[in-house]
């Protein structure tokens, strides 16, 4: 599964070596609330058909409608703005207020997309610097906390992979896992010294290491724009990466198992000096609370928790699997307990 931008690249570079007018379209700017972020791209072919997404449809609507009646005409790029008005909020769907401001860029050869999609495909994070009077496009390296801008005269995107995942075990649910990481944008490296699990490993865009995870967590130098996710329920192997993975900036580490299990771990974690702090940063159980039982919806579970910490978003202790159980459980005991009159609940036998 590859990532939206990912998508929007391939699909622009194969149209225009079969011959066909793209537009590529990219939100510069946003004002107020917004639908897609700053970067996000659409593609559309001359036909009209479209791969991408800069709003919840509605601007799409009206760009491919001037595709289809006026064609791709332009030969500069130009920038246009949406919901300036409270008539044209609405009319394009977007919140109260929300403005949003776009480039629409014709492809040519100068626009270097193909040598784009080849370093992104690489593994390589790229800036790429758009002249407006002229279309023309230069390439150049970026780092992740690089960000986008736009002056009116130049826009600089940043492309490829800005969060990087580190997943421990090659099993069943790792590979279902995956295959969503990967379409959420990050660089997923899979790490697992067994040959049992790791000679039918076949998830594309995935590196695969066969490491012992502790020294593939060093070896990565890991950031806060790293997550660490253990699944292999054994200790050999999660722990000693576990560790290793909490004395670092990665903004999430996580392990798979059960309460008792978890708990368990902690326990044995402490044995490593790590402190009270460096332990409450370890999530687990891991995921949000869904009732997932097969490994895609665990898999679901577990990116949802990621995504929010990703986007610095808190969550209650009732959306987390022990808090939700725990929760569950409480509500079953008060269920099965009789209330006497005054609300006080009767005595269990």
């Amino acid at each position: 599964m590859d990532s939206v931008d990912l998508e929007v690249l391939k699909s622009s570079v194969k149209w225009q070596q079969e011959g066909h007018g793209v537009l590529l379209v990219t939100v510069v700017r946003t004002w107020g609330s917004s639908p897609r972020p700053e970067g996000a791209m659409l593609a559309v072919r001359d036909d009209g058909l479209v791969v991408g997404s800069v709003s919840g449809g509605c601007i799409e609507d009206d760009i491919i409608y001037r595709v289809h009646k006026e064609g791709i005409k332009a030969t500069r790029p130009e920038a246009m703005k949406y919901g300036i008005s409270a008539e044209e909020a609405h009319r394009f769907g977007l919140p109260c207020g929300g403005t949003i401001e776009l480039v629409a860029e014709p492809l040519a050869p100068h626009s270097g997309l193909a040598e784009l999609l080849q370093a992104v495909e690489s593994g390589r994070l790229v800036a790429r610097s758009l002249d407006m009077a002229t279309g023309r496009a230069t390439l150049g390296h970026a780092v992740a906390t690089d960000g986008q801008t736009f002056d009116g005269q130049t826009l600089m995107t940043i492309h490829g992979p800005r969060y990087r995942m580190l997943v421990i075990g090659a099993g069943q649910l790792s590979k279902y896992l995956c295959q969503i990481a990967v379409g959420l944008g990050f660089q997923v490296t899979v790490c697992d010294p067994r040959e049992e699990y790791t000679e039918t490993w076949d998830i594309p865009g995935v590196t695969m290491v066969r490491t012992m995870p502790d020294d593939t967590v060093e070896a990565m130098q890991l950031d806060e724009r790293c997550a660490v996710i253990a699944l292999t329920h054994d200790p050999k192997l999660d722990d000693l990466a576990l560790m290793e993975a909490l004395r670092t900036p990665a903004f999430y580490v996580g392990a798979l198992g059960s309460r008792r299990n978890n708990q368990a771990r902690r326990e044995r974690l402490k044995e490593f000096d790590l402190t009270e702090l460096q332990l409450a940063r370890l999530h687990g159980p891991v995921g949000i609370y869904i009732g997932s039982r097969t490994p895609p919806e665990i898999a679901i579970s577990i990116l949802a928790e990621v995504v929010a910490a990703k986007n610095h978003v808190s969550l209650p202790d009732i959306l987390q699997v022990e808090g939700a159980k725990a929760a569950r459980e409480i509500a079953a005991g008060e269920a099965d307990c009789p209330i006497l009159p005054g609300g006080v609940p009767a005595a269990q036998p």
